[in-house]
């Protein structure tokens, strides 16, 4: 599913590149559950951002689905993603000035989804995170952890192959964060690719694969 080769990320400091990222290889299939791990400043979070084509590398070769992302213009690689990734933040991402219902109904009209089919898809997913009687709430009236269940109902709408979660349960409590890792357990389990950056041993648990980053390289166990 997932094909990077020799990617390398870096920043010019004074002239000089500054490597974020240098030389990644990595081949992750249809169906894994994979945890990158590494302390702060590694590059998990650059390395998520640039599978999720929300950043580019700075060289190398990466593909997605047998589709060569580094020589797609940014509208390709624009539909790309809102066909097949969904992505969950630590931070949640919601916009504050619509309802939970509305955020996460946003990808389908992205995706041009008919109105009817969007409100039948948007009530389903609501039922199965039990959220329906929060659906006229703004994010500002949720806890945290219902934040982040209305991130990961939007990152899911569209039914997506690939879900990337960068701390999903940084600002969660213990039992919050393990009602999310069951979830993606789940998810899983249904067949969605998941790919997680996370500092938990705990969560990283959850995975079929660790991936460990030191420096911007991939550690060598």
């Amino acid at each position: 599913m997932i094909d990077l080769k020799r990617i390398s990320k870096w920043v010019s400091v004074g002239g000089k590149p500054n490597f974020i990222l240098k030389d990644i290889n990595l081949n992750i299939q249809e169906g894994e559950f994979v945890s990158i791990m590494g302390p702060s400043g590694s590059g998990k979070s650059s390395l998520l951002n640039i599978i999720g084509m929300l950043d580019d590398a700075s060289e190398g070769e990466y593909y997605f689905l047998d589709k060569s992302v580094h020589t797609l213009k940014e509208k390709q690689r624009s539909q790309l993603y809102k066909q097949y990734i969904g992505f969950v933040f630590q931070a949640y991402h919601l916009i504050d000035e619509l309802t939970v219902y509305e955020n996460i109904e946003t990808p389908l009209i992205y995706q041009n989804v008919k109105s009817s089919e969007r409100q039948a898809m948007v009530a389903d997913i609501l039922d199965r995170f039990q959220i329906v009687g929060k659906k006229d709430l703004f994010p500002t009236q949720l806890s945290g952890g219902q934040q982040q269940l209305v991130g990961i109902a939007r990152a899911l709408i569209g039914k997506p192959k690939l879900l990337l979660a960068d701390e999903p349960t940084g600002n969660l409590n213990s039992r919050q964060g393990e009602e999310i890792m069951e979830l993606f357990r789940q998810l899983n389990s249904e067949g969605v690719t998941i790919i997680q950056v996370t500092h938990s041993e705990k969560n990283a648990g959850y995975g079929s694969r660790i991936i460990n980053l030191l420096d911007g390289r991939v550690e060598l166990i």
